[in-house]
């Protein structure tokens, strides 16, 4: 089969200062995943390392260009999961990770578990030799600003996510497999503790070597409402579109 890669580097509006920065940096990341698929890698690499650049890209909403939670924090959710044999590994609401896609194959291949969270899922870095990064290297300029910006009393949160959105990417090796990987910073001022649909089977990602690759970004509470990475492959097995059923909010994020 030939192989095919697409990444996403979120939802929503780009400033017209950061338009080359951003498509740059999907591109490399496109780059870099097909490049491991040209080679006779598989699916699972490519779109790992896919992220990992936009994880490690300043312009995307995931890694070091994550947005701030209400402290002030960089909290990340990330989720990985092969088609071949419906394996995934996730991780939430982590701290000091540069690149949480990483630890979430690891929750895939070390672990009997599908996700771990915050502390757990610190202690399961330190135990697999993950190096921690100060906090404080996570945080750009910009989401600084935006943080602060919504402290402010007059101040409209929901404004800013309209820019900014979970990266992703789904992969087809030769072999016919399919993966998915999918890593955000979440929503800017969040409360502390807040997982959205990024970590979560079949709202984040799935894959299913039967039917397809999904990798969302959006509005992680409305994708939530209908487990809509699984529920797009639902429609693709039966051959149908979205439903026109879908929460009114959701239709506006598609």
């Amino acid at each position: 089969m030939k192989p095919v890669i697409v990444v996403h580097g979120g939802a929503g509006r780009i400033f017209k200062e950061r338009e080359e920065g951003s498509r740059s940096g999907v591109i490399r990341a496109a780059l870099k995943g097909y490049n491991i698929l040209k080679e006779g890698g598989n699916a699972l690499d490519a779109v790992e390392e896919a992220v990992v650049v936009m994880e490690e890209d300043p312009h995307f909403n995931a890694g070091c260009g994550s947005v701030l939670n209400e402290k002030g924090e960089v909290e990340m959710d990330a989720i990985i999961m092969d088609g071949k044999n419906l394996s995934s590994g996730a991780v939430s609401a982590v701290k000091c990770i540069a690149n949480p896609i990483k630890l979430a194959r690891l929750v895939m291949e070390k672990t009997d578990h599908m996700l771990l969270t915050d502390q757990g899922a610190l202690a399961f870095a330190k135990a697999m030799g993950v190096s921690e990064v100060p906090g404080e290297k996570l945080i750009t300029e910009r989401s600084l600003e935006r943080w602060k910006k919504n402290l402010e009393a007059d101040s409209n949160p929901q404004e800013f996510q309209k820019d900014l959105g979970t990266v992703g990417a789904v992969a087809v090796d030769h072999a016919g497999n399919v993966a998915c990987a999918t890593s955000t910073g979440g929503l800017t001022n969040k409360r502390v503790g807040r997982v959205g649909d990024t970590a979560c089977i079949g709202c984040g990602g799935y894959a299913d070597n039967n039917v397809g690759a999904v990798s969302t970004t959006g509005h992680g509470e409305s994708i939530m409402k209908v487990v809509l990475a699984r529920l797009v492959l639902y429609h693709m097995e039966q051959e149908c579109c979205i439903s026109p059923a879908a929460p009114p909010d959701l239709k506006n994020e598609l």
